[in-house]
């Protein structure tokens, strides 16, 4: 009878083992959720600012429950995300902002996608402006007028000091910004405008001619320098086949995979491994050949089928990019101009480099 209630009572653990074990696994995944930049570009803007690298952008992909899946790093994310069929909010942007900063764009994007069973569903990230920005073009005339006071450009989270001498651009979240002159009788607002996200305003401030009989300071919104939309865009229409020219308009991994047979075009990517074979790459060092290098989206890409392959021919450029003599070079963004050819050690490649550059 011991035995019986023994042998019941290890039944019992086994089964609840088993449910556990089921409650950990969860459902099986059977969709999959990629993700990539329309085309990584660095100078697609008319700002002084250089354009983050887009493998530091900042990645949150949460399930329609507001549960995260992933949320780091676009460089260190995985190339596919597995999830169970349902709606998916995916955003990206290349820096926190919650206050006025000098020289801060922040750019991003933020898609719902719906990922089916059993199928891959790509999604695109076309990032733009997500902030706005000001900047003050200030007279001689306000200097020798106004000799103690000081301007100040103010939104609802904060405010900033803008200097005489000041040449950048102040961002701001969207929304109402105004320009306050502090002196000996406290602040005033001189006026204030609204903004979108992408829009970024010049205003001229003088103090009045002598001519004048006007009262106060002139204040004039230079629209001609009021940059909208389109010059703050980061990446470009897929499948368009353009691109290439220039570093500034070199080709994305991804566009330069579905581009074989293009000659002398600029192509950007990351070094992800070396170490070729017909069915294999090599994504971490020590590397023992000098003659070929992948680059992929991301510098975390793993998967070949996601990459290109690059021939090294004899010669300066192989000197500096293979990853025999330069391991430092592993991860690092590169700039290839070359021949786009339907396969090198079975993958998409580029052969009979010009030109490149390091970054």
């Amino acid at each position: 009878m011991k035995n019986l209630i023994l042998y019941s009572l290890m039944l019992s653990a086994l089964a609840a083992g088993l449910c556990s074990c089921d409650s950990l696994l969860g459902p099986s995944p059977d969709g999959e959720l990629r993700l990539r930049f329309s085309r990584v570009l660095s100078a697609m803007t008319r700002s002084a600012e250089e354009i983050p690298d887009t493998n530091d952008f900042i990645l949150n992909v949460t399930d329609s429950k507001g549960k995260t899946l992933y949320s780091g790093k676009y460089g260190a994310s995985p190339e596919s995300l597995l999830v169970s069929p349902g709606s998916y909010t995916v955003s990206v942007r290349s820096s926190d902002f919650t206050r006025p900063a000098f020289s801060a764009p922040v750019y991003g994007d933020e898609q719902v996608v719906v990922v089916a069973s059993a199928k891959v569903t790509a999604v695109t990230l076309n990032c733009t402006l997500r902030n706005c920005g000001v900047r003050l073009k200030i007279a001689e005339n306000f200097l020798t007028s106004c000799p103690g006071a000081s301007l100040h450009l103010k939104d609802k989270s904060g405010s900033l000091m803008y200097a005489y001498s000041e040449k950048r651009t102040a961002y701001f979240l969207p929304g109402d910004i105004s320009l306050l002159m502090s002196g000996s009788d406290g602040d005033k607002t001189l006026t204030t405008r609204t903004l979108e996200a992408r829009e970024i305003l010049t205003l001229s401030i003088s103090a009045p001619s002598a001519s004048s009989s006007a009262g106060g300071l002139k204040i004039e919104v230079d629209t001609a320098r009021t940059w909208i939309s389109e010059n703050f865009i980061i990446g470009g229409p897929d499948g368009s086949g353009s691109g290439g020219g220039s570093k500034e308009d070199a080709l994305s991994v991804a566009d330069a995979r579905a581009s074989a047979g293009a000659e002398d075009v600029w192509v950007t990517g990351y070094i992800v491994g070396g170490n070729l074979t017909s069915s294999g790459m090599k994504t971490t060092g020590p590397f023992t050949s000098k003659t070929n290098i992948v680059i992929g989206p991301r510098s975390s890409t793993t998967d070949r089928s996601s990459c290109l392959s690059v021939q090294l021919d004899q010669g300066e450029i192989r000197d500096e990019l293979n990853l025999v003599d330069n391991p430092d070079n592993l991860g690092c963004r590169v700039y290839l101009r070359g021949d786009i050819v339907d396969a090198y050690y079975g993958i998409p490649g580029i052969k009979n480099l010009s030109e490149f550059e390091l970054r």
